[in-house]
């Protein structure tokens, strides 16, 4: 019998504790029984979720813990072997980072899984996103550092003046992205994944066709489907799109000009990210913003910041509260022309003739001809409406049965990364295991010079919430300047803020502007997500002299009333090997 120890809680001194993520036992692999339950304490940074799977009896908890035979298995040598009446256990309509993630889960996960896609393999992300525009920063952010000739003269270097072959810059982008298009289309066979080539449509419960267009198609059955198509680039009404002087993002990415004066439609992430590359090539910018301010979706503070560091130094202008209503491309000798109304007003404001205009005015859901309603799902704005488990539901409400929708197509939150996180969330749900994804844990970033990322709520989200749900909130910054690794590289332009509850550390958000942000912001990413407090999270080490310790200082300057004594694990880790059988009352203070 294990010995069991009681604690004596004073009433008028509540306590709070750290998170305990493990059991205190001796190396034979005893449990650990203490008499009190999780709901008696505040735990602060453990979730919930940590105590599912505990047996427990009125006040008694233990904690099992794992020898060191035991094993977990990580994945299967080959694709899986379909449920009985299926051909598939699981059917991925659309192969972008969404579907890739989703379908490389299932294999791991046992399931016979196969994959449709209409195009290439990649999807957005890979072909006509992420990855090639990451290619053009690439080479913007070198253009940038040898341009500045006051940068490389506090090194003591000289350089030449720096030049660039157009084409091989597009070259560059096009051969990473077959690049990474190769490898994500080679993992997939590799692991036995079915790559079915066509258009996939839900044809009825549990079932889907696919084929080309104009050719015959094959329908298969599958005990659970996933859509997961995507977005195309939203072009609003009245903007003609000629693919040489009006462009897309997707146009843009091929770089087949660098003209001198672009107009850019949207200051979001994309059109950010083009005014980076293009200004780094030698063009001149001018942003039309329908909002009152440039970078509308950024933490206002450090949009601030960044406009002060990213636009007004550059050849940019800008034009806010104003809707482009009318862009005709360029012909016969004549410039583009782009036709400016008051957002608010609606009166006509001013009229540009510049050599090119790029809309980034964000991404539309592609989910016509998915076969929705064969299965009674309207959709919302174009998005396909979904439950907190990236569930389908149908025009009455309710769910519709073994189908699901992530990524783009579903609107929760458009980027990549959440895609393939949806995606596996789902793969866990139809394995048997419940799963929600906490979607304030996703972090997002834009790939300019320096970087801007962010994870949570801005500082009027988190304010609005507080108000609501009766909280103060906390805030606190680093600096960049007072960064060692910053300043050896003469990058000290940027600022950390975070964003919490003092009153139990819990972390609402953080937002990073400055070199290597992107890289940065995942220690948040993951604490939010883990739910890890700042009194738990400021006691981390991080290596001297790195840029981690900007969000080091970060967290160790934050203020919280929420007291961890982690002497008390070591006090009831001791009692439990030194006093077995007895009961030790343990004063906390």
């Amino acid at each position: 019998m294990h010995s069991a120890i009681s604690l004596t809680l004073s009433s008028a001194s509540p306590i709070t504790g750290g998170s305990y993520a493990g059991e205190a036992s001796s190396s034979s692999g005893v449990f650990f029984r203490s008499n009190f339950a999780p709901r008696q304490l505040r735990f602060c940074g453990l979730r919930r979720e940590a105590f599912s799977g505990c047996k427990s009896s009125g006040k008694a908890v233990l904690f099992k813990r794992l020898s060191a035979n035991s094993k977990i298995s990580a994945s299967l040598s080959g694709n899986g072997t379909p449920s009985k009446g299926f051909d598939y256990d699981l059917v991925i309509i659309g192969a972008g980072v969404g579907g890739h993630g989703a379908a490389l889960h299932a294999v791991e996960k046992g399931l016979k899984t196969a994959i449709i896609e209409g195009d290439v393999v990649g999807g957005t992300c890979v072909n006509r996103g992420c990855v090639p525009s990451k290619a053009l920063l690439a080479v913007s952010g070198r253009m940038r550092e040898l341009q500045n000739e006051h940068h490389m003269k506090s090194f003591g270097l000289q350089v030449a003046a720096a030049g660039y072959d157009r084409q091989g810059v597009a070259d560059h982008a096009e051969n990473l992205a077959t690049k990474i298009r190769n490898n994500l289309t080679n993992s997939l066979k590799s692991l036995g994944v079915d790559i079915l080539t066509g258009v996939g449509t839900v044809v009825g419960p549990q079932k889907v066709k696919y084929g080309k267009v104009g050719d015959s198609e094959t329908v298969i059955t599958a005990k659970d489907i996933i859509i997961a198509t995507g977005s195309v680039p939203f072009v609003p009404k009245g903007i003609e799109v000629d693919g040489k002087t009006v462009i897309t993002s997707d146009h843009a990415l091929k770089l087949e000009t660098v003209p001198e004066w672009i107009v850019i439609v949207g200051s979001g992430y994309i059109g950010l990210e083009f005014s980076d590359v293009y200004t780094a090539l030698g063009s001149e910018v001018t942003f039309v913003e329908a909002l009152d301010q440039l970078m509308p979706g950024f933490d206002p503070e450090i949009g601030k910041l960044a406009q002060r560091v990213l636009i007004n130094p550059r050849k940019i202008d800008y034009h806010t509260g104003v809707f482009a209503t009318k862009i005709t491309p360029a012909r016969d000798g004549k410039p583009v022309t782009i036709e400016l109304i008051d957002a608010k007003t609606k009166e006509p404001k001013d009229t540009l003739e510049v050599d090119a205009a790029l809309i980034a005015t964000g991404r539309a859901p592609y989910t016509q001809g998915l076969g929705l309603e064969n299965v009674n799902v309207e959709t919302q704005r174009g998005f396909i409406p979904v439950d907190e488990r990236m569930r389908v539901i149908d025009s009455k409400g309710e769910l519709v049965p073994h189908l699901y929708c992530i990524g783009d197509a579903n609107g929760k939150m458009m980027l990549a990364h959440a895609a393939s996180a949806q995606g596996i969330s789902v793969v866990e749900q139809v394995s048997g295991k419940d799963h929600v994804l906490n979607h304030l844990s996703i972090p997002a970033a834009c790939f300019t010079h320096p970087e801007i990322s962010m994870v949570g709520l801005t500082e009027p989200q988190a304010r609005e919430k507080a108000e609501k749900e009766g909280f103060e909130i906390g805030i606190a910054k680093t600096s960049f300047k007072a960064n060692t690794k910053a300043l050896a590289e003469n990058e000290g332009e940027g600022i950390a803020k975070l964003i919490y509850r003092p009153d139990n550390g819990e972390i609402l958000g953080v937002h990073i502007f400055g070199m290597h942000a992107a890289d940065l912001i995942h220690e948040a990413s993951n604490a939010i997500a883990l739910g890890t407090r700042i009194q738990d999270i400021k006691y981390a080490v991080h290596a001297h002299p790195t840029l981690s310790e900007v969000i080091d200082e970060l967290f160790k300057s934050a203020k919280t009333s929420c007291i961890v004594d982690y002497r008390l694990w070591i006090i009831l880790y001791a009692a439990e090997r030194h006093y077995s059988g007895a009961q030790a009352k343990l004063p906390l203070k």
